[in-house]
């Protein structure tokens, strides 16, 4: 099963919200489907840079229906507000939970956790917690998470989650894709279980150039605009989540990736690899709980047997 952008259907009537649209891959994934007639909501934490987007993405003849939705990962308080303010849309038919932070220098999310693992995965783990009944309205919503082919080298060390023994950027940053893979698993597993018709399936989009490079110094401005040229251009990396999203076919509990060398690159999706630390399931149900401690958000699900 492969997919392109000639795949992507037509979406009028449909709400999706974008985690993290203003900018890279997100943004691209938001004109997408925005291009499709969905009704996108850009959820962001900076209003500038949203209302931005939002201006680029609405050129054209008929301006695009599309909306800016506060959302700051970092903080849970924040998180709650805006899951709140999500809940008043007629429906939410995608949650697609691609925002994210890379190699930044040390610092905490609300919760007290390490930067990359607040936002990457705390964040998006109470922000669907907190929508998943809204989410199973109009015959169930699909949630995708982002991945990232870094997931392959991630550990969870439960024992040093804010990096108060000691931190490593790229260690951090793996450490929360995998558990955004964990989490993506062990959520369809437990919506099977309880009968939703919620779907969460994941992605990750190769090697793409977008704007994560920016803590990576005078590296980052060059290996940033090289990613577009050799690899995946942001365009090319929002391909995978927009299959997770929209094609027919999919089943909860996939994962998806370009179909390129060593899945870092590729005009076409596909099934994607994960490894058996990301499928294992006891890890997921520990790393469950904890997240569940560590935000105050319980979703409500049970482990599956």
């Amino acid at each position: 099963m492969t997919f392109a952008f000639s795949d992507i259907p037509t979406l009028s009537g449909k709400t999706a919200i974008v985690t993290g649209a203003n900018t890279g891959i997100g943004l691209e994934i938001a004109r997408a489907l925005s291009r499709k007639g969905a009704r996108i909501v850009l959820a962001c934490r900076d209003a500038d840079k949203a209302n931005a987007a939002i201006d680029e993405i609405s050129t054209g003849p008929e301006r695009a229906d599309l909306a800016y939705l506060h959302l700051d990962l970092a903080n849970i308080a924040s998180v709650r507000d805006a899951a709140e303010e999500a809940r008043k849309e007629d429906r939410i038919d995608l949650l697609i939970n691609n925002a994210g932070v890379m190699f930044p220098p040390l610092s905490h999310g609300s919760t007290g956790a390490e930067l990359q693992f607040a936002v990457n995965h705390l964040g998006h783990f109470a922000f669907t917690g907190l929508l998943l009944d809204k989410l199973a309205e109009n015959g169930g919503a699909r949630v995708v998470s982002q991945s990232s082919i870094a997931h392959r080298d991630g550990a969870l060390d439960f024992d040093n989650l804010d990096a108060s023994q000691g931190y490593s950027r790229s260690k951090f940053y793996g450490q929360s894709k995998l558990a955004n893979l964990l989490f993506a698993f062990e959520l369809d597993r437990r919506l099977r279980a309880a009968g939703s018709p919620v779907k969460s399936v994941a992605a990750h989009p190769g090697v793409a150039q977008t704007n994560l490079t920016r803590h990576m110094g005078l590296a980052g401005k060059i290996f940033g605009p090289a990613v577009g040229l050799f690899l995946n251009s942001s365009e090319e990396g929002a391909l995978p989540a927009l299959q997770a999203a929209t094609d027919a076919g999919v089943q909860g509990g996939e994962y998806f990736g370009p179909y390129g060398f060593r899945e870092m690159s590729g005009k076409v999706s596909g099934p994607a690899i994960a490894t058996k630390t990301a499928q294992d399931p006891l890890l997921a149900s520990r790393l469950w709980a904890k997240s569940v401690e560590m935000t105050g958000v319980d979703p409500g699900l049970s482990p599956a047997d």
